[in-house]
This record gives structure tokens, sequence and C-alpha cells, in this order.
């Protein structure tokens, strides 16, 4: 059994493998019911738009095998708010795995929020050996509200979750992998569950 990373139509593949690849993780791409049912652990990336991503799933039948993985699961960026109930991005369904609308950023300030970040109020077992107020690189013009799965959070024209768990799943709103040592710790943490 391996990580798998799942191919959702847009993503940033590259940069992800290389990351695993550093820690001495190999990970296969694939995009089949089959591989993802078979893999250790599963990993959601994501860079693009929430409608194209879960139509790209739907179509492949991977939408309902995501649901049912007892596997751990990261998703990442649009993974994680994939993994949420909806998002205001074109009206999109999720995978409901979190009961947590996702909703563009509004306020003063640039969307999308772009560059590094403070993360607080870490918990969970993504987190071991990171501190509160750790760095993180985060481009994402939606954000994930507070609720009861947030297990770290971060302050842009206010409070959003940088983070959220339940179960075997987990989700994260930066991007690991150009999130420096912070973000190689988090990768190792997962690939540790």
């Amino acid at each position: 059994m391996k990580t798998v990373l799942v191919k959702t139509g847009a993503g940033n593949l590259f940069s992800l493998s290389a990351a695993l690849e550093r820690i001495g993780v190999r990970a296969e791409i694939a995009d089949s019911p089959q591989k993802l049912r078979a893999a250790r652990r599963v990993i959601l990336p994501g860079v693009g738009e929430a409608r194209s991503a879960m139509v790209f799933l739907h179509e492949r039948g991977l939408d309902r095998v995501l649901q049912e993985l007892t596997v751990p699961v990261l998703g990442i960026c649009l993974g994680m708010q994939l993994l949420c109930r909806m998002s205001e991005e074109r009206d999109t369904l999720g995978l409901d795995v979190f009961d947590v609308a996702v909703q563009r950023f509004s306020g003063c300030g640039k969307v999308p929020h772009t560059g590094w970040n403070r993360v607080e109020e870490i918990r969970g077992p993504l987190f071991p050996g990171l501190e509160d107020g750790a760095w993180f690189y985060f481009v994402h013009g939606y954000r994930a509200g507070l609720s009861a799965w947030t297990t770290a959070t971060c302050e842009y024209m206010g409070a959003f979750s940088a983070a959220l768990a339940r179960g075997n799943f987990f989700g994260v709103q930066f991007h690991p992998e150009k999130s420096g040592p912070a973000g190689r710790r988090l990768l190792e943490n997962f690939c540790r569950l």
C-alpha cells in the first residue's frame, strides 16, 4: 500500500510529489477508485476552481470513494475546501466530510490571500513538533469558517480555519509543500499516521 495523490484535473502535483520525495515518501498520482481504495494514505491536493474539480471527481466516481475511505486523507488548499459541505465558488456542493461552508474573502484586503501567515491555536496529529505561530504559505480566495473541526486558525480579514480534522480526514488551507521546515514537519506527521 502506498501514498496516493488524487488527480483532480487541477493541482500542484509536481511540487507536492517533490516535497514528499524529500521526506522519503514516494507517491503515486491516480484518478481511479481502485487505486484510492488500495492506498495506505490519500492526499487530495488542489489549485484551481471548486466546481471543475468536483465535476472531475464525480465523473470518475472518486467523490463517493473519498467519502468512504478509512485510511488517513489530507486535503490541501482547494482539496480541504472540497472536503467541506459547500463552497460559494460557483455554488459548488462539496464532499460534506466537514459540515462547513467555504466563503469568498470579503472586507478590506487583497484577494487572493497570498503569502506567508502565522497559524495559531494548533492541535491534533498534524502538528506535533510545531508551535503556535508557525509560518505557512497561503494562496486562496475562499476560506472555511471556524467550526468544531477547526484544529488551527489564521487571521486574514477575520479568523478562518487554517486546518480541519475529523476522524481520519484532515485538511489544511495552506500549502505545506511550499512552507519550508514547518510544511515538511506537517507532511512527515501526516505520513506517520
